[in-house]
């Protein structure tokens, strides 16, 4: 993916040395006055010296989607061949580049699993669940710098080379945590073991559940920012970004009903959204997933919804042949893990369906699908127009390179 945004060059050094001198001109006023400072400490001067983040901004920025009308387009239920759907940036860009100085802590909140939690430093900041979206809201927030770990589903530059402090696919390692010596801990019940964050937080570290929200889709990924942002003591910047994010959404929503949706319902693509691993194992997504809201927001029709098929379970055959989806969603590495697009069409039941026919299987990175925060924007765009207009989608040089590691190393793993 191409690294950066396309409308702010990057400016870190000279942004870097002005958050500094700010950070150390406000240390100074707190020791002059004797009167202490809420924000001391929660960023420090070798953060920022060591990291680099994007120029900040405010203004929404949706992607840009291709210029064409749907007549141009072919029929989508007719399109041959699989697509991979690339976002053509994956770099979050933040709200503001000083959040510290907007920054009020300490700040008490109610944790959604019950107990009040007091926030009194973030200068290490671990923001884990099942989908990366809470890492990605404090990246967003102005705090990329002060991430120091990552769970399985986080991988957008600037946060890819995080230490992973989960196993097993989203297990916690309470012992690769406490290692990293977080200051505060910002997770949701998506995952877990429950045992392991309430050992963190008999440790001593504020561990600050924030109400689950994937279940909404896209209509959750404002409120799970602005519970994020409160728990970071930045409950202004996070309205703001907020704004921000829900702007450029609405945006990419309504030129994709313009420019690349069928209108006429008897074109609208079946869609549906399966989780692959391995050669025989694949769950349906269906309502309150998440990923109706994805097919539902491209435009599309989601065949879940029609049939009433709610949650996530594994389906079988027969359930898939009869849905009958022209075009089938999956995650990359799921697809690979599975053999590729071939190994994918010899599970059962997929070959028969309409997609499997034609074999209309659109990816996409497994760590931007379901991921659902500030970037959702480029993602329903990415879809969109892999769905409808895959001749123009775009299609790096490269992978990513956290996808190109893991690729390399499944493709090594179905060679053994």
């Amino acid at each position: 993916m191409v690294i950066g945004h396309p409308t702010a060059e990057p400016r870190h050094r000279s942004r870097r040395a002005r958050a500094i001198a700010a950070c150390a001109a406000f240390a100074a006023a707190c020791l002059l006055t004797l009167s202490g400072c809420a924000n001391i400490g929660t960023i420090s001067e070798a953060s920022l010296e060591s990291c680099n983040m994007p120029d900040a901004s405010e203004t929404p920025n949706p992607p840009q989607l291709p210029d064409v009308t749907q007549s141009q387009l072919q029929d989508p239920r007719e399109i041959e061949g699989p697509t991979t759907a690339y976002t053509r940036s994956d770099q979050i860009i933040p709200i503001s580049n000083a959040a510290f100085e907007e920054q009020q802590l300490p700040v008490t909140v109610t944790s959604a699993d019950g107990p009040e939690q007091t926030v009194t430093d973030t200068t290490r900041i671990l923001a884990l669940n099942q989908n990366g979206g809470l890492a990605a809201a404090v990246y967003a927030l102005g705090f990329g710098c002060n991430l120091v770990g990552r769970d399985t589903a986080t991988g957008s530059s600037g946060m890819d080379k995080l230490p992973k402090v989960t196993v097993n696919g989203m297990d916690l390692n309470a012992e690769s945590i406490l290692a990293l010596e977080p200051t505060v801990i910002i997770t949701d019940t998506s995952i877990g073991p429950y045992d392991v964050q309430l050992q963190l937080r008999q440790s001593g570290i504020p561990v600050v559940f924030v109400p689950l929200e994937s279940d909404k889709g896209i209509a959750g990924v404002g409120a799970q920012i602005q519970a994020v942002a409160d728990a970071l003591g930045v409950s202004d910047l996070g309205k703001r970004l907020v704004k921000r994010t829900n702007s450029e959404i609405s945006q990419t929503i309504q030129a994709i009903g313009r420019n690349l949706a069928p209108t006429d319902e008897k074109r609208k693509p079946r869609i549906v959204f399966l989780y692959v691993r391995g050669k025989s194992i694949y769950y349906w997504f269906g309502e309150g997933s998440g990923a109706d809201s994805l097919i539902q927001s491209i435009g599309a029709n989601d065949v879940a919804k029609e049939v009433g098929f709610k949650g996530m379970a594994p389906t079988n055959s027969e359930a898939l042949i009869k849905a009958k989806p022209d075009v089938i969603l999956a995650m990359t590495l799921g697809v690979e893990s599975a053999g590729g697009i071939d190994g994918m069409l010899a599970m059962p039941g997929i070959a028969e369906t309409p997609a499997g026919q034609h074999r209309r299987v659109v990816d996409m990175s497994d760590y931007e699908i379901m991921s659902f925060g500030p970037q959702t924007a480029q993602v329903l765009a990415a879809l969109a127009t892999a769905v409808y207009a895959p001749d123009l989608s775009y299609q790096p040089d490269q992978k990513p390179e956290v996808i190109q590691k893991r690729l390399d190393e499944l493709q090594q793993e179905n060679k053994q």
